[in-house]
């Protein structure tokens, strides 16, 4: 059946105002991430003439390059399953709670504390937990210090320690909404067929949630994995990390002239982060269904 031409007008018409309405975020997404990725890609396959090569690559797979990844890649890990599960007990804990005020102040809080991070983050631990900090000065009263039971602010699990205070909020941030998934009438329904709390846990509330546990500590990895200031700040980079090579080549606080190679170390990182946001997207689909 034909559609009459009024009515293609009007179909045209909707489909122009939502490319319309869209349009702006796409221009600013271009601009904002577009571009620079391109730029990235390509410098990242030129030498310093501006040929062609595949030596930046070759090189980042190596090395102290190599390391850096192996380390960003396993902060990136710890960071995100221990804030992963500390923000799902966080979470849980508030969603049954009976108190409206109690929910607020919490997503408050979260939402401020996910965005809390750089040089600010840096100084307030170093002010409480440096070795000549507040809070190590009150525990060396109690010969309590942690310095001295062998706890380093700016080694690599201290960064690790440092990234709990943002990654946990964030963690709460992106599981309450799942949470909210789980139904009462599900809970009812497993109590009147006789079910424990731990089958209801094993057979209902665990496979609903899993997906969305599983996303959340996805996009934690990644926060952690592409996360610089706050690392940078704290270890002075003395921590071999991903986004800290990059940040000294191509200040040239390393070896002058090897701009390249942290582009290469870039694009590594733009693969790794690629691979997480696809995984996250096949998780959220399947966990989606939960939250209609």
């Amino acid at each position: 059946m034909a559609i009459p031409g009024a009515a293609r007008r009007t179909l045209r018409w909707r489909g122009l105002r939502r490319v319309t309405a869209v349009a702006p975020f796409i221009v600013y997404a271009f601009l904002g991430l577009g571009i620079p990725i391109l730029a990235v890609v390509d410098y990242a396959f030129r030498n310093p003439q501006g040929h062609l090569t595949l030596a930046n690559v070759s090189t980042v797979t190596h090395g102290t390059y190599l390391l850096g990844f192996e380390n960003s890649i396993l902060l990136a890990a710890i960071t995100s399953v221990v804030p992963g599960l500390l923000g799902l007990s966080l979470a849980y804990a508030i969603a049954t709670s009976r108190s409206p005020f109690l929910r607020r102040l919490i997503a408050t809080a979260s939402g401020v504390l996910a965005n809390f991070g750089g040089i600010n983050l840096t100084f307030m631990f170093i002010a409480t937990l440096g070795s000549t900090g507040i809070l190590t000065s009150w525990l060396s009263v109690v010969h309590l210090n942690p310095w001295n039971l062998g706890f380093n602010l700016y080694s690599f699990y201290g960064v690790a320690f440092v990234y709990l205070y943002f990654q946990v909020p964030l963690m709460v941030l992106v599981i309450t909404p799942a949470l909210g998934a789980l139904r009462p009438s599900w809970r009812e329904a497993a109590a009147n067929l006789g079910a424990t709390s731990w089958r209801y846990w094993r057979y209902v509330g665990l496979p609903v949630l899993f997906p969305s546990v599983l996303g959340g500590m996805l996009l934690l990895f990644g926060s952690a994995f592409a996360a610089y200031a706050t690392a940078q700040t704290l270890t002075a980079g003395t921590v071999t990390l991903a986004p800290i090579q990059i940040g000294n080549l191509l200040t040239g606080n390393a070896i002058s002239g090897q701009e390249n190679i942290g582009y290469a170390i870039g694009f590594g990182m733009f693969v790794v982060l690629a691979v997480t946001m696809i995984l996250y997207g096949l998780i959220q689909r399947r966990a989606s269904k939960w939250l209609r």
